[in-house]
């Protein structure tokens, strides 16, 4: 009898992305879905407003100062020079949201790195490392924050800078605690043995595995990153008028509101949403990327 001839196995797809478990768990978290269609329709909301609307930030019409919101084509009216307050809205949502992208990934990449290096090593350089760490948040982040501010000229580059300078250090005990637990497992081991270098270990084989908590943490960091650039912009170290930022919108109101609180109420609530989304998705990326969460 001839022998059967057997075809090699075909190797078997890989599942979509929207069937990772992981994916399925984050959109099973309502919050974080809602988080996530709100920052969706903000960020776009940023993007196209100022294209749509009649106006730009800059447009001043004396006889239209304080007009209440739903007023001809101001739909959030306008504020004492006649400016649209909409289109300054949504302008400055470009600058707070651009701020705390770039801060968080500026603070995460520079948490993550003397995290992962602190964690690897241990020891004295690992002690050295995470006692500097303490001595950053040994200071409120706030007035080391304003302190900063104060002497340096303030643009939207140097707060974002200035705002990462001020907000790695959770990132790095997270890092740090997570690399530490996993130094002396044995694929690590393993990897010593065949010779990798340690940069290799830290960063291609160590950082993979505490992906998921940076992540977590980086989502958060947004949320923090623009609510510290409205508070400093409102007590006028931040972004500088004409340039809108939601804080300096909230400054400039805040004699006007009992005549036209809709100056401080529309960048107040854009604030609040965006804030309070980021912190939903992060949440919901917490549960997600924990394999030990069951959501219903």
């Amino acid at each position: 009898m001839a022998s059967a001839t057997l075809s090699p196995a075909s190797p078997s797809p890989k599942p979509r992305w929207w069937r990772n478990r992981t994916v399925r768990r984050f959109c099973r978290h309502r919050l974080a879905m809602v988080g996530l269609a709100m920052i969706i329709l903000l960020t776009l909301a940023c993007i196209l407003g100022p294209r749509l609307l009649p106006y730009d930030e800059l447009f001043i019409d004396l006889r239209a100062r304080f007009a209440p919101p739903f007023t001809g084509y101001h739909i959030f009216g306008t504020d004492p020079l006649g400016r649209d307050l909409a289109a300054r809205l949504f302008m400055a949502g470009r600058i707070s949201l651009l701020v705390g992208f770039f801060a968080m990934l500026l603070s995460t990449a520079l948490g993550t790195v003397i995290g992962v290096t602190a964690g690897y090593y241990g020891g004295w350089a690992g002690s050295a490392l995470m006692r500097f760490v303490d001595a950053f948040l040994s200071f409120p982040s706030i007035f080391l924050l304003l302190t900063l501010a104060a002497f340096i000229k303030p643009s939207p580059l140097m707060i974002t800078v200035i705002i990462a300078v001020t907000s790695w250090m959770e990132v790095a005990r997270i890092v740090e605690a997570e690399v530490r637990s996993l130094r002396e497992r044995d694929f690590v081991l393993a990897a010593r043995m065949v010779g990798l270098s340690n940069s290799w270990i830290m960063f291609r084989e160590l950082l993979p595995n505490v992906i998921g908590p940076i992540i977590v943490a980086a989502t958060l960091t947004v949320a923090r990153a623009i609510l510290l650039e409205a508070y400093v912009s409102f007590l006028g170290y931040g972004i500088q008028p004409p340039l809108p930022s939601w804080g300096n919108m909230l400054n400039g109101a805040q004699q006007y509101l009992a005549n036209a609180p809709w100056l401080a109420i529309v960048p107040g609530v854009a604030i609040t949403l965006a804030v309070t989304s980021f912190n939903f998705i992060g949440d919901g990326l917490r549960d997600a990327l924990d394999a030990r969460s069951d959501l219903n």
